[in-house]
């Protein structure tokens, strides 16, 4: 039966339906030379079928393999801390309680993370980023492992943006087997198309729509799930029928794009930026391949008349003419120039390589270098990916983090808050390799500046221009030192004050040792004068 909810959602998501097919053919293409196991965007392909007819070269499949896994292992390495969470105010950074139920938080989002499907569903999310400049990641609650994690196929995703330039709707456009949606919802409430299907065969495929958009209006006070900022709506868009409507306390999508023109709401990537090279080095690739079977297996040019045909060309193969004739069997010259293709191929290999940036992701081969040098190659590295940190903090790394944390939050798997945390904010501060880098200028900078202080101060009281402490702190922030490894305010303040009190000690013993040796030596003299 359709109500007006499934009616009106129906009609919006044929609108960003619309809105979104200029874009398909695109990514259709990209996938078809680049990522051919997702190559199924307009093309309806049989499961299992061959992908690869239309590659000859696979130059860009691997460098947007390895442009996929440089930031995997930048961003969200699972063998190294990729984020903290801070304090924003200040003075609870000097609260050792607050500290450590904050290091503990932390901790216990990185065992979440790592318990989950946290690393392969981000390593698709990233393959999916790379090559269509759009992704999509679904944040949900799991009973087993607290969170799941679940990258979805560009084709199925439908967004609309909010007026901060953020997605805050997606439709989902996915199939399913008819027996998982009356397990998921109940024979009840699936409508009468998808349990006609059930019924006839269980494992036949059938249509949903998931929809997630801003609720425009709600009772804040209630906690049902029809009271939540987010409206969570499972339709039949074939029957137009509303199976189920429900809530997320956050967005549960994540969608972050590569880089974006302000008057789209689709990603560019870089795989479109290399999709005309792409294609010419496949078309060259197909062309030369041609050209070398016609040298090593030419074409033969055989006389009309004087041979017994057919012609074999078998090793030891016998072939019979006419005696007195002069005539004879010859291969046919093309007169191709294989240097020249060949070196065409490599300038498009080269030219697809830097688009991806293998030339500066891979390490050079070749000369001895220091340490020094090594560090320097690699943040250099890591600082051309710059541009794109920014956005994928605040669409990728921000909200997914968010999300977590307020499943967790509501499962109690976090210690008790202490009371001074009653009210106050805490902010993500990313750790991660590629956000090191574009940090290392400025500590670079800071460290230089205290080599020429060191400088100066042999001449001049310049290092009371320093404070210690601040660059202590200054290092530690910037490097994401682990705050197990660093001590605290009250603590550095008692170890000070211990220090003191040793010296003083020290000085106080060494004064008493100076007095008994004073004393020593006077005494011949004092007995001397009494004599």
């Amino acid at each position: 039966m359709k109500n007006k909810t499934a009616e009106m959602l129906v009609d919006r998501f044929q609108t960003l339906r619309t809105m979104r097919s200029t874009w398909e053919s695109h990514w259709q293409e990209i996938a078809d030379y680049m990522l051919p196991r997702k190559a199924d965007i307009t093309q309806q392909r049989t499961r299992g079928d061959k992908r690869t007819e239309h590659i000859y070269d696979g130059t860009a499949i691997h460098a947007l393999e390895l442009l996929g896994a440089s930031l995997h292992g930048m961003l969200t390495n699972a063998a190294s801390p990729w984020f903290t969470l801070q304090f924003k105010d200040g003075l609870l950074s000097e609260d050792d309680e607050a500290q450590e139920w904050l290091g503990s938080v932390t901790e216990d989002m990185y065992v979440a993370f790592n318990r989950s499907n946290f690393q392969q569903e981000v390593q698709e999310l990233y393959q999916d980023l790379i090559s269509f400049g759009t992704s999509a990641m679904f944040v949900t609650s799991d009973e087993k492992n607290l969170v799941r994690f679940n990258t979805r196929h560009i084709k199925e995703i439908y967004v609309s943006e909010n007026e901060k330039g953020l997605v805050d709707t997606v439709f989902r456009r996915f199939t399913i087997p008819a027996r998982a949606a009356v397990s998921l919802f109940g024979e009840m409430k699936v409508g009468p198309g998808i349990f006609n299907k059930y019924k006839k065969d269980v494992f036949a495929d059938v249509e949903l729509l998931h929809v997630v958009s801003p609720r425009d209006s709600y009772d804040a006070s209630k906690r049902d799930s029809n009271n939540m900022p987010f409206k969570s709506c499972y339709l039949d868009p074939d029957d137009v029928h509303l199976i189920s409507e429900g809530g997320f306390n956050e967005f549960p999508y994540v969608v972050p794009r590569y880089l974006k023109a302000s008057y789209e709401i689709y990603g560019r990537s870089p795989a479109m930026n290399a999709l005309p090279d792409v294609k010419m080095l496949n078309k060259m690739s197909e062309v030369t391949i041609k050209a070398a079977q016609k040298q090593i297996d030419p074409p033969l040019m055989v006389p009309d008349d004087g041979f017994i045909l057919p012609i074999r060309t078998v090793p030891g193969g016998l072939n019979f003419y006419r005696s007195g004739s002069r005539d004879r069997i010859e291969p046919l010259q093309t007169g191709a120039n294989n240097p020249i293709t060949v070196n065409m191929i490599q300038d498009r290999q080269l030219a697809i390589q830097k688009t991806f940036y293998v030339d500066q992701l891979l390490m050079a081969q070749g000369g001895n270098m220091t340490a020094t040098e090594v560090l320097q190659r690699n943040e250099e590295k890591m600082r051309l990916l710059g541009p794109v940190l920014g956005r994928l903090q605040s669409e990728l790394l921000q909200p997914l983090i968010e999300r977590v944390f307020n499943i967790l939050n509501r499962a109690n798997v976090f210690k008790p808050a202490p009371e001074i945390m009653q009210g106050q904010n805490i902010e993500i501060e990313y750790v991660s390799p590629l956000a090191k880098a574009q940090k290392s200028g400025d500590l670079n900078a800071v460290m230089r500046g205290v080599e020429i202080f060191g400088t100066m101060s042999q001449f001049a009281p310049i290092l009371d221009y320093l404070d210690t402490d601040g660059l202590a702190k200054y290092v530690q922030k910037t490097l994401g030192l682990p705050a197990k490894i660093i001590r605290s305010d009250a603590e550095v303040s008692q170890v000070r004050k211990q220090r003191q009190q040793q010296q003083q000690q020290a000085a106080e013993q060494q004064q008493a040792l100076q007095e008994a040796q004073a004393a020593g030596a006077a005494a011949p003299m004092v007995k001397a004068v009494q004599q």
